[in-house]
């Protein structure tokens, strides 16, 4: 209440809000949710159900709110550091690394290839699907890491121990080597200006440099318009090799220590998805080892 000329109150508010609902948070994402409860049973994944209900408080609760703090203080790109080396260096709002702590300590990259049990897929997407409710962004290196790892079952003597540090339920967002790391986040790069989703127009090339074929190494220069998660620790990349388009793992690190000949050229604008950082790259000579 204010006080008027003639010495009367009047109120300072405007107008009521009346029409609005309430906010949703905190809520619980697990015990709301009848219908993914009965999916989740009805499909065989029922068994993770304490594991679900304790993830589901964290994700209309703690990570709730880091996902809007992840949101409001996007990715900094530094490409060189104050001497003007070349650094390629990402900086992420201390929320998103609580968001990717929490999601791969639950498992959401490594749940279903860690034990063979019936329903881990779908005890996986329901994870997934409650840990998009409190931030999407995160969920493009959860699931980019979760899907490469058939990929690399497929060449055993390169991905192995790729896999083991993929699945660890372990996170390490330290701007440092993949092999000086517990745990591990993969990413991927893909797509070209002039071709799009149509991976075969990418001009990328390949060029080896001891023998060819599966598991035999590649030097990649080329240019990829789209490179989500730039600081993960390693990415499937698609190239032209002489015997036509192929897939190669490519570490941001060589195994000295060194960069790899990955070139973050800038940071995508975005209207959401903020959270997470989306790139455009080049390489130059990039090569596994």
């Amino acid at each position: 209440m204010v006080q008027g000329d003639a010495g009367g109150m009047w109120p300072a508010e405007t107008h009521e809000v009346f029409n609005q609902p309430e906010p949703l948070e905190p809520f619980h994402a697990w015990r709301s949710d009848t219908a993914l409860r009965e999916a989740v049973a009805r499909e065989g994944g029922g068994w993770a159900a304490p594991q679900l209900d304790a993830y589901g408080a964290a994700a209309g609760g703690p990570l709730f709110a880091a996902g809007f703090l992840a949101e409001r203080n996007p990715p900094q790109f530094h490409p060189h550091d104050r001497y003007g080396r070349r650094i390629n260096l990402v900086e992420y709002h201390p929320a998103y690394h609580e968001l990717m702590r929490a999601a791969i300590e639950a498992g959401l990259p490594s749940l279903p290839w860690t034990g063979a049990r019936a329903g881990a897929h779908v005890a996986r997407a329901a994870l997934e699907y409650m840990h998009n409710q409190a931030d999407s962004g995160s969920g493009c290196p959860l699931t980019m890491t979760f899907a490469a790892i058939p990929a690399l079952r497929l060449q055993p003597d390169v991905g192995a121990d790729w896999i083991n540090r993929a699945t660890a339920r372990a996170y390490d967002g330290a701007n440092r080597p993949w092999h000086e790391k517990a745990g591990i986040t993969l990413g991927m790069a893909m797509t070209e200006k002039q071709g799009g989703t149509d991976v075969r127009a990418n001009t990328t090339r390949a060029r080896p440099l001891a023998g060819t074929g599966p598991g035999a190494l590649y030097a990649l220069t080329g240019h990829k318009w789209f490179c989500s998660a730039p600081m993960c620790d390693g990415f499937l990349v698609l190239g032209q090799a002489p015997g036509g388009l192929s897939c190669f793992l490519l570490p941001r690190w060589h195994p000295d220590g060194g960069l790899n000949g990955l070139y973050v050229q800038r940071l995508k604008n975005k209207l959401g998805n903020r959270s997470n950082a989306s790139s455009e790259i080049e390489l130059r000579e990039a090569r596994r080892g």
